[in-house]
């Protein structure tokens, strides 16, 4: 690619990641490389599992252990959670040091910027660093103007109607 963009998807709507990975696959039929570091997620949802099955062409990566959600982690854990998105970013420059993907995916990095598990700085330095042929895209819900400032593309996606409003659980192949 000649040159690379960087892309948010935010908002409080489902779709950030499913449509991220749409682009993932598009490149991926264009014979370019995806790479895809997912924070705050674990690897057990149907898209993991089926994007394994397109490596070398699409990586994704995990650098968390799993555990609960973040409200009910004690200050250990978040700690340890901390050093583990830590170790996620520095793996996202040494890519972009590399060159080693056409299409680096930073999926719920905006989630971890919300929740004060890294500083809005530490991803604003990876947005200036990009090279130029690698196309960088940032998926969460809140959205820093520092970052929204130096994206090419912001879509947002937002909540209308959602069934957990009626009490309806998230469900395998649909929701995860």
């Amino acid at each position: 690619m000649k040159q690379g963009l960087t892309q948010i998807y935010c908002g409080p709507g489902k779709g950030k990641t499913t449509a991220v990975i749409g682009l993932g696959i598009r490149a991926l039929g264009n014979n370019l490389k995806v790479i895809m570091i997912q924070f705050l997620k674990n690897d057990n949802t149907g898209e993991c599992k089926l994007l394994k099955t397109l490596e070398p062409g699409f990586k994704i990566f995990h650098f968390e252990k799993e555990r609960g959600f973040t409200w009910t982690l004690t200050e250990e854990e978040k700690g340890e959670l901390v050093q583990e998105i830590h170790m996620a970013l520095k793996f996202a420059k040494k890519v972009m040091d590399t060159g080693e993907c056409d299409i680096l995916i930073l999926d719920e990095i905006l989630g971890v910027l919300q929740l004060g598990f890294a500083d809005v700085e530490e991803i604003t330095q990876l947005i200036d660093e990009k090279p130029e042929f690698m196309e960088l895209v940032l998926t969460g819900r809140n959205l820093p103007d520092e970052i929204k400032e130096r994206a090419d593309y912001v879509s947002c996606i937002d909540a209308v109607k959602h069934p957990m409003e009626q009490g309806i659980r998230a469900r395998a192949g649909i929701e995860f």
